[in-house]
């Protein structure tokens, strides 16, 4: 079992709930409504999502979720 998949399951119903539609949302590519960002200095993105931060980035058209965090100071370390 992977970090993403024990952070799932350790938070709240409603909150995994939100935290899946988002993703749905991204690896669908209706990235309109979602507030994406580029890290500065790194080939990664960023997307908030209440207190998580997904951190992504693109490899061949394909997007691959990184990390799914709650937001902290060490959030963005080690990218």
């Amino acid at each position: 079992m992977n970090k993403i998949e024990k952070l799932l399951r350790k938070i709240g119903k409603k909150d995994r709930q939100k935290l899946l539609g988002v993703i749905e949302k991204l690896m669908n590519k209706k990235t309109k409504t979602l507030k994406i960002q580029k890290i500065k200095d790194t080939d990664f993105y960023r997307l908030k999502s209440g207190r998580f931060r997904i951190i992504f980035h693109y490899y061949k058209k394909e997007i691959i979720i990184d990390s799914i965090k709650l937001r902290s100071e060490k959030t963005y370390k080690k990218l």
